[in-house]
């Protein structure tokens, strides 16, 4: 059981980074995934409910910052939802160093898709739905990508991770 466990999150940051590239969408089913697997595991492995509760203050912490930058439209409502559910696993204690990642990740990823954009898409390429969405300037930068990339960075040091390797 320990490994199917331990295969959850990172189960689900593949799926939301492959879905936010693809079609620029994050599924709240997605999320719900994330939010109720974090839930189970957690009293599989007999997380203290301090512990538990101080997990979910964060992920709503991180979800009401995240609203208020989709509010502004720095942000996709789907990554506020993610980074509030990828926090959940995460606790205060991993939040900062996972929204640097974040951060640099997020940054890198933008500019190689501002490098793609200057470059011609080739007919060949431009058969693909998503490459071409990619390219269009007035597409956004799937960002579900660094942000799934920064969890699994984090993801190790995490007292879920920590509990199932025990």
């Amino acid at each position: 059981m320990s490994t199917v466990a331990m295969l959850l999150f990172p189960l689900g940051m593949a799926l939301a980074a492959s879905s936010d590239l693809l079609t620029m969408r994050i599924s709240n089913k997605l999320v719900l995934f994330l939010v109720a697997s974090f839930c189970i595991l957690a009293i599989a492995i007999n997380l203290p409910l301090q512990q538990f509760a101080m997990h979910v203050t964060c992920a709503l912490a991180v979800l009401a910052a995240g609203f208020t930058l989709f509010a502004l439209r720095w942000i996709g409502g789907g990554d506020a939802k993610l980074a509030a559910a990828t926090t959940l696993w995460l606790g205060f204690g991993l939040t900062l160093p996972y929204l640097v990642y974040a951060a640099l990740l997020g940054g890198v990823l933008t500019l190689l898709i501002l490098a793609l954009r200057r470059l011609p898409l080739t007919p060949f390429l431009a058969r693909y739905r998503w490459l071409e969405r990619l390219h269009d300037n007035k597409s956004g930068v799937p960002y579900g990508i660094a942000l799934a990339l920064a969890g699994l960075l984090t993801y190790t040091n995490s007292a879920i991770f920590e509990r199932l390797t025990a």
